[in-house]
């Protein structure tokens, strides 16, 4: 006899069939019906304080366990508060599953209280979305979703539940092969051979080779498969803002972050490069700074799941459509190969030696640094943030967007894959705090810090309400300088110090005691000689979230910095390399090399008298 239940009550069977243990959403009445069978589950529900934190968190707990993070709200307003979500993990490739009520069949289009033309609206920034207009289609619509936001690239999956659909009786069933009834969708995984074998042939002869590792190094699970290429032919690596930890800081060839505020080794790598092997990167305006001018003597093999992102900004030599883990493993058998016949013919390999001694002396003569200062009472983000690295070295890291997140970037030490969650597409301010939540949920057993900004904070710290109710344990550190920091530090370069609505106060709020009216444990720091004592205090709490206010330096900027829209040859150094920040709005700020393809120079001299700490190169 058929197991007849409602839709609602398919729904949430649905959630258990795919392996769902977690939930993060907020009731409303188009979803009413299904939130009654999430009593009799297993699945755990999170009750947010508003629907953007439940984006986020689906978000973090994906970042933190590689399964895709589950989102319910409500209609109309429930589903607007989540878009900016859904298009943040639209533009990140997070998979992340959002469902929402919806009015009854019958109301739709009738401008119904809380209607809004969803399906419409979700459409762009999706991978997929559903309209499910019969209780039937329930259970195969949820492992639709579930395998479409999971395969080829990544990406958010909506599903719109009318409310009359949740209360329609239907007969339990459950589909054997999800992707079965989706005709055209067949992503492709594996590379082609011959492709495989020209890059190979590219990669042997180059003599100037970067590997530039972006986000679908980790969404394709390649971290390891990553490092045994770098190891493998010898070859350094950048790894972008959405891949820290894609291969370890600690690694002789890793050259950390590129990009507007990326250190200037990697930077300079990329444009100096004679290959560039893109992998899981699609060349974002933030690495490339003005296109005509990046990695001008460079040729490209670029490796992307997604077909549509080959030849999107730079012209590939030879593109290579397939999972980045499997194109990996097949460019190292490849070069195995070649590096035999090679070996055969008594042929010498290609001397990078070099390129690898220019590398070293960039690394060498300038690592990330900063002008510590001597007065006790004025505490550096950079300082920090490098013993934040050093209490907790592997715990996983939130940033939000801003000033905040560069820094944390840049003086973070990341050894192992996911443990950096950030928003990178789009840029979200509010986005570390559910996010630190999210993982916090995924991964139980870590540390997780939030690194964020007094603005950033003040969008979505709300949501502690939710981590101290719920007793997940994370830990916030606001870099607070009572400014929107990167809009001020951009005022200051480039609009003549002309500062326009972007203070917002150290004092106001009072973040301990609204840490403490959260539920929370709360600190501030105003001395470089507290930091380390609060700290440990902030450790030693593991039963509730704590809140650290950590007092900086309003007036520290982030470098280095490429200004946007100009070339990457025009990197700034800043004042702890004798830079005045008068003087650095235009291109070629930075004593770059000026040597000619091939050529291979010494370091520049290091300036005297401004430095005062020495973090050594990435």
């Amino acid at each position: 006899m058929a197991d007849r239940i409602t839709g609602s009550q398919a729904l949430v069977r649905s959630l258990e069939h795919v392996g769902v243990d977690v939930v993060f959403g907020i009731p409303g009445g188009a979803v009413l019906p299904v939130y009654d069978p999430i009593l009799d589950s297993p699945i755990r529900h999170i009750l947010v304080r508003h629907e953007q934190g439940a984006g986020h968190m689906a978000q973090g707990y994906y970042w933190a366990t590689g399964r895709p993070g589950v989102a319910l709200v409500t209609s109309g307003p429930g589903v607007t508060n989540i878009l900016t979500p859904i298009t943040d993990a639209f533009m990140d490739s997070v998979p992340i599953v959002v469902i929402a009520g919806q009015v009854a069949r019958a109301a739709i289009g009738s401008d119904a209280f809380q209607e809004a033309p969803t399906f419409n609206m979700t459409m762009p920034v999706t991978k997929h979305n559903f309209v499910i207009m019969d209780a039937a289609e329930i259970p195969e619509v949820i492992a639709q979703a579930f395998h479409i936001a999971t395969t080829g690239r990544p990406g958010p999956v909506y599903v719109d539940l009318p409310k009359d659909v949740g209360v329609e009786e239907m007969d339990w069933w459950w589909p054997e092969d999800p992707g079965a009834n989706l005709p055209g969708y067949k992503p492709n995984v594996r590379p082609h051979a011959g492709q495989v074998k020209k890059a190979v042939e590219l990669i042997t002869a180059a003599q100037r080779p970067v590997v530039y590792a972006g986000g679908g190094i980790l969404k394709a699970r390649a971290a390891e498969a990553l490092r045994d290429f770098c190891e493998k032919t010898g070859i350094h690596a950048v790894t972008t803002l959405m891949a820290r930890g894609a291969l370890s800081d600690e690694h002789p060839l890793c050259l950390g972050m590129p990009g507007m505020h990326g250190s200037y080794t990697a930077v300079t790598s990329m444009q100096k490069s004679d290959l560039l092997i893109a992998l899981g990167s699609r060349f974002d305006d933030r690495v490339t700074g003005r296109v005509a001018d990046f990695a001008p003597h460079a040729k490209v093999v670029h490796v992307d799941i997604d077909p549509a992102e080959l030849s999107k900004v730079r012209a590939a030599d030879v593109p290579i459509v397939a999972d980045c883990r499997l194109a990996i493993e097949a460019l190292i058998k490849e070069f195995d190969k070649q590096e035999r016949r090679r070996e055969e013919r008594g042929d010498a390999p290609v001397d990078r030696s070099a390129w690898n001694a220019q590398i070293d002396a960039w690394r060498s003569a300038y690592p990330y640094k900063y002008v510590a200062g001597d007065r006790p009472d004025v505490v550096k983000p950079q300082y920090v943030l490098e013993r934040l690295n050093a209490a907790a070295p592997d715990a996983i890291v939130t940033a939000g967007v801003g000033q905040h997140q560069m820094f944390a970037s840049q003086w973070w030490r990341f050894r192992e894959p996911y443990h950096w969650i950030n928003s990178g597409g789009l840029g979200t301010m509010g986005f570390a705090v559910p996010a630190a939540v999210g993982a916090q949920v995924g991964a139980p057993d870590k540390v997780v810090w939030c690194v964020d900004g007094d603005g950033c904070f003040q969008m979505t710290m709300q949501e502690l309400i939710t981590a101290s109710v719920e007793g997940i344990p994370v830990k916030v550190a606001i870099l607070n300088n009572g400014y929107l920091g990167m809009v001020r530090q951009w005022q200051d370069l480039f609009y003549d110090e002309r500062h326009s609505e972007i203070y917002l106060s150290q004092d106001v709020p009072d973040y301990v005691g609204l840490a403490e009216a959260m539920g929370c444990a709360g600190f501030r720091v105003d001395t470089v000689d507290e930091v380390d004592s609060v700290i440990a205090k902030a450790m030693a709490i593991t039963d509730r979230p704590v809140v650290v206010d950590f007092r900086i330096d309003p007036a520290e900027h982030v470098y280095p910095m490429v200004p946007a829209g100009k070339s990457n040859d025009g990197v700034i150094l800043g004042p702890a390399f004798g830079q005045p920040e008068h003087q650095m709005a235009g291109d070629g700020a930075a004593p770059m090399t000026s040597g000619g393809e091939g050529e291979v120079e010494p370091p520049p001299e290091h300036p005297d008298g401004h430095m005062t700490l020495d973090k050594g190169g990435f």
